[in-house]
């Protein structure tokens, strides 16, 4: 049976009424997933999905990617095929318009899984990416306000300041987009990520971490969102795939997941998305919103909301 589904981010959506276009965001995805499952492929079903939220502004992935403490983007990407354990990621990349697209040409072009910073930029134009910016005016004056915000309150170096922040503004500085898909044969798990607004130059999260935001093996797969370093510490996606080997489905899988995250590290820091080799959709989070659509064999539109 096959089956997609995708989320937006885990977080707090502050204002009422961004929902219903996060929503219809997540929906648009999951039916461009959706269309490309139904050729055949959950490999091009799952890069299609997340092109789809990165060319959304309204998601902090590709196009609305935020900013980094000194003003830059860079951004994270992951897809991985559950089949044959190939996998490609690059981090801290910037000037591409989809990074999960260049984070499959690893996978596919190169024997390694992960490309980084300058690196993978070079390699992105080296298969014909171009110059693509990123950063929106909405962005760019988030990062201004939160900056002298946080600059205010006194050492910018430290995660404890940052935090705060994430506590009073969780809709803009935590957010994560992904897609995990099952073609009848294979399940292919990608996600994508701008990361977390302020970051420090160079921080690398959960996403391009295969194990850790990104995983598929043949039993199912997994994408997560929320604190990476959380995700990275637990190796979240891989634990959730292990859940569904000892024998519960992705729901119940995804479930026992975040209940992980959670006694570790507390509420509201993680969300996750899987489906199982069985074509079993599953979705969890401890925070108060994370978007998500999904569509299986027989459904006519998909199910989504937050």
């Amino acid at each position: 049976m096959a089956a997609i589904i995708v989320h937006g981010g885990a977080g707090t959506i502050r204002k009422e009424e961004r929902i219903p276009k996060v929503i219809e965001g997540v929906r648009e995805a999951a039916l461009a997933g959706w269309r490309e499952l139904k050729r055949g492929s959950a490999l091009d079903a799952v890069e299609e999905a997340v092109k789809a939220l990165e060319d959304n502004p309204i998601f902090n992935a590709g196009t609305g990617s935020v900013l980094t403490l000194d003003g830059k983007v860079e951004m994270d990407a992951a897809i991985m095929r559950g089949k044959t354990l190939d996998a490609g990621a690059v981090a801290g990349i910037w000037g591409v318009r989809n990074p999960i697209s260049v984070a499959r040409k690893v996978m596919e072009k190169t024997d390694h899984v992960l490309l980084i910073g300058e690196g993978a930029v070079k390699f992105a134009r080296l298969l014909g990416f171009e110059e693509y910016d990123p950063i929106t005016e909405e962005r760019l004056k988030q990062w201004e306000e939160l900056r002298k915000k946080l600059i205010e309150k006194g050492e910018t170096r430290h995660w404890k300041k940052l935090n705060e922040l994430i506590k009073e503004y969780p809709e803009v500085l935590r957010s994560t987009v992904g897609a995990v898909a099952f073609d009848g044969e294979e399940v292919v798990a990608g996600t994508s990520t701008g990361g977390v607004f302020l970051k420090m130059f160079g921080r690398v999260g959960d996403t391009p971490i295969i194990g850790g935001g990104t995983y598929a093996n043949e039993v199912a797969g997994a994408s997560c969102t929320g604190l990476g370093e959380v995700a990275i510490k637990l190796a979240l996606a891989k634990s959730a795939t292990d859940f569904v080997r000892l024998g519960m489905d992705a729901q119940t899988a995804s479930e026992a997941a975040i209940g992980l995250a959670t006694k570790y590290f507390g509420p509201d820091t993680m969300g996750i998305i899987m489906v199982d080799a069985k074509g079993n959709v599953g979705f969890a989070k401890n925070t108060k919103h994370m978007s998500y659509a999904f569509m299986k064999d027989g459904m006519d539109e998909p199910e989504a909301g937050v």
